[in-house]
């Protein structure tokens, strides 16, 4: 057989079993095992938390918290795999509803960050001119200032609570996104195929949102997953300083702060809330560079 006949009809057999860029970018993600290890301790977590209820060997009520200080400070053992804290409740517990804590704040505040920083910023890559200089010089400004600084000016206006600190995290890392997706939209606004879009007579909207939108969802995608890992950093910083989790709240920043004082007498109330932290930025670290690698368009030879 002719070998471009041959090409040709390999071609058109890609085509009818329905591959796309993000069929391919998967294929390369499931080679990587960093990345699936990373995926594999998220979702060890995520079925952590929710299975909380199950899972833990001491039910945690929230608005009734079960204290027993007779029971406090007790070093890990058959009856409590992590130790109890301060007041005698079980760490394994606690660690356990905070993964709940901890993911909710994470991907949520992430998700308002994205859905925000999109929208300004595909409105100032495509329009340009004001709208560019308005929302520019606003990212600036907020960029302008050490992040956490703002989440705590935020924090202290707003009060000290789990949603304002959530809040908080989604408002200091919308100029990343928005940046991100400006610099994304001035490069995809100049391709041909937007030029016919507009030639045809389409609207700049049905373009924004068809077109250029869809051309910019791998950086953001990669720039989320990473963002995960931080925002639960952020947030288990702003507990930790009493800005964020309440008690009795088991969210692992918070348990930290309460373990301060045991530091030399009971260690292990702050090394496993710690090591909880650092597993789960680690997972989505380790998958956030996976999805990296797998969206370069660079790495598809």
């Amino acid at each position: 057989m002719n070998p471009a006949i041959q090409v040709h009809s390999e071609t058109v057999r890609g085509i009818r079993k329905g591959s796309s860029p993000w069929t391919e970018a998967w294929k390369r993600l499931r080679k990587q095992k960093s990345a699936l290890f990373g995926l594999g301790m998220i979702l060890f977590f995520v079925l952590t938390g929710l299975l909380a209820t199950v899972i833990a060997p001491e039910p945690y009520d929230v608005n009734h918290p079960i204290y027993n200080p007779e029971n406090g400070l007790k070093s890990p053992s058959s009856e409590h795999w992590f130790g109890t804290d301060d007041l005698g409740r079980d760490i394994f517990s606690r660690i356990l509803f905070g993964a709940r804590i901890s993911l909710w704040v994470g991907f949520f505040s992430v998700a308002g960050s994205i859905v925000i920083g999109t929208l300004l910023g595909l409105l100032a890559g495509f329009y340009g001119k004001w709208v560019d200089t308005i929302i520019s010089r606003i990212f600036d400004i907020m960029l302008a200032f050490p992040s956490i600084l703002l989440a705590i000016a935020i924090v202290t206006v707003l009060g000290p609570s789990l949603f304002n600190a959530l809040l908080a995290i989604a408002i200091i890392n919308i100029p990343t996104y928005g940046r991100l997706v400006r610099s994304r939209v001035l490069s995809v606004k100049e391709e041909e195929y937007i030029t016919a879009a507009r030639v045809i007579g389409m609207s700049g909207s049905r373009i924004l949102f068809q077109h250029v939108l869809p051309n910019c969802l791998a950086p953001i995608i990669v720039q989320g997953t990473l963002g995960i890992a931080t925002a639960i950093i952020e947030a288990a910083a702003l507990s930790f300083l009493g800005l964020g989790a309440q008690a009795p709240q088991p969210e692992w920043g918070k348990m930290l702060s309460d373990a301060r004082p045991y530091l030399t007498t009971a260690p292990w109330t702050m090394i496993f809330p710690g090591v909880a932290i650092m597993l789960t930025v680690l997972g989505f670290n380790l998958f956030g560079d996976g999805v990296r690698d797998a969206l370069d368009p660079k790495l598809k030879q």
